[in-house]
Formats: C-alpha cells, sequence, structure tokens
C-alpha cells in the first residue's frame, strides 16, 4: 500500500506544474476557515453539513504540536457537543506508519464530518501525507460529507502547502509542498489581513504561475461546493487569479506585468474556481 501512496505522491507532484485547472471535491463540501474562527454561524454550517443531530465528527488537532492529553482530549469532545455534534472522537498521531493501520484510520469511515484545527500544516503533512487516513478523507467526501479546517486546518486542504516550512511560518515555498489536495490547483493562506500577509501569495505565484491563490482572513471561511466556493464569516477573502477589476473600465481585466492585484470578497460573495472567474452579484 505504501508503494502505491509512493507513486501517487510523485503523481501529485508532476501534476503540480503541469495542472492548470482548479477543481474541487465532486461530492461533499469544504469548510476552509483563515483562522481565529469565532463566527457561530460558521460552525452551525458546519455541524448542519455534517447531518446536525446525528453528525459524527472526528477532529484531527495533529497541527497544534502538543501532546494530546486526555484532559484535552475531553475538552475538544465536549467543545464540539455543545456545537450541536451528536459523536465526536478525536484522531491523533505523529506517526505516519500508525496513520496507515485500518485500526487507527477506519473510525473515518463512520465520520460525517471531519475538522482540522490550527497549528502548523507541517505537521499534517508528516503524519497523514500518502497513508490510510487521507485515503478515508477523501472518502468521507465521496459519501457526500464535510471537512472543515482553520488556519493550519485551511491550508493543508489545497494542493500546495503554503507556508509549509517546517523552521519558520514566514517562508511561503519551503520544505513542505504538498498538501492533501481537497482542491487541486490552489495554495491557500491565512490570517491575511490581520496580520499584514496580502501580498505573500505571490510569492507561491512566481514559483508557480499555474496554481491559484486563495487567501483567507481571519473569523472568516469559504463553503466550497464543486468548483464554485462562497464567502461565510465576518471579513475578507483575497483570490489570486492574475485579474482585477478595473474601475474605470468597469470590467475585470488581467493584471499587467509586475502588477500584484487580487480580488476581495466578503460574505456572500462566490467564486468559480475552475474558471476563475467572480460570479456576479444577484441584484435584489
Amino acid at each position: 500500500m505504501r508503494t502505491f501512496y509512493s507513486i501517487l505522491a510523485l503523481i501529485l507532484a508532476l501534476n503540480l506544474s503541469a495542472q492548470t485547472t482548479t477543481t474541487g471535491p465532486k461530492n461533499g463540501h469544504l469548510i476552509i476557515a483563515g483562522g481565529a474562527l469565532r463566527d457561530p454561524a460558521v460552525f452551525a454550517k458546519f455541524i448542519e453539513l455534517a447531518g446536525g443531530t446525528e453528525s459524527h465528527i472526528v477532529v484531527i488537532p495533529t497541527a497544534s504540536g502538543r501532546e494530546i492529553t486526555k484532559a484535552i482530549e475531553e475538552s475538544i469532545i465536549s467543545s464540539w457537543k455543545a456545537r450541536g455534534a451528536k459523536k465526536v472522537t478525536v484522531l491523533h498521531t505523529t506517526d505516519p506508519k500508525e496513520a496507515d493501520k485500518p485500526e487507527f484510520a477506519d473510525v473515518l469511515n463512520d465520520a460525517t464530518g471531519v475538522w482540522l484545527p490550527g497549528g502548523r500544516q507541517w505537521r499534517f503533512a508528516d503524519s497523514y501525507l500518502n497513508t490510510r487516513v487521507q485515503e478515508n478523507l477523501f472518502k468521507v467526501l465521496d459519501r457526500d460529507g464535510v471537512i472543515g479546517g482553520s488556519s493550519a486546518g485551511a491550508t493543508i486542504q489545497g494542493s500546495y502547502l503554503a507556508r509549509g516550512d517546517s523552521k519558520t511560518n514566514t517562508i511561503m515555498v519551503g520544505d513542505h509542498e504538498e498538501g492533501f489536495g481537497f482542491v487541486q490547483n490552489i495554495a491557500i493562506d491565512q490570517h491575511t489581513l490581520a496580520r499584514n500577509r496580502q501580498f505573500d501569495m505571490f510569492e507561491v505565484l512566481n514559483v508557480y504561475p499555474s496554481l491559484l491563490g486563495l487567501s483567507i482572513d481571519e473569523n472568516t471561511a469559504v463553503l466550497v461546493s464543486g468548483n464554485e466556493f462562497e464567502v461565510i464569516g465576518q471579513s475578507y477573502v483575497l483570490i489570486y487569479d492574475g485579474t482585477h477589476w478595473d474601475q474605470t473600465k468597469n470590467q475585470f481585466v488581467k493584471n499587467g506585468p509586475n502588477q500584484e492585484r487580487f480580488h476581495m470578497l466578503r460574505a456572500n460573495r462566490k467564486y468559480d474556481m475552475a474558471n476563475r472567474k467572480v460570479i456576479p452579484q444577484r441584484r435584489r
């Protein structure tokens, strides 16, 4: 099985430079949040998509780098039950060999939703890339479940792992470059406006210009359904697709050479990732 996953990882790496279309999951939904998530409406949407009062939420807190003690596990379970989850399971390891074992990973076979909290995204990659856990995460989506995450749990959902360097979170193109790939041909950043990161995505796009860049501010998320997403939460989402809105021409235009421009969308605005277009807002 590990040989199969190694081949799959190589294929994904080759596709990073070859693929030009950004695609979301065919089934299920993603909630990708920019960190410091407090908005109860975002959590409520996640629980709703996971089945509401019949939901089984699996939380994977590995990115934190903390020892997951019994007390921490109980705190995680109680907080999610307070949000309306019926059943909550905590799944954690730092050993990819353990993550590849059926007796560890197959708890996800009963999950209706999975939540990936914050920390450092490379820890997710080290523990779960090319393992049975990653395979089972895709199966959650295949049966119309939902996967959500905030901060590190947002970035890992993309195919390219922005800020994946294990030394510091200030390096955009680091020693870990592969994410879980729930959305293909995308790089996802977080804490954007709160940490003055709005121009950092260009460091990734200068190396991998075919990627779609998505940068999400705190207490804000995108709800991904197929190849489109809708902004939910309290702040802005920045989109880097090589175009911007020209107020003088009253239309979208391509960025000029060395022109670092992007779109900023707030709640209820939608974006077509496959065609790289802001979806016009319907007038009421």
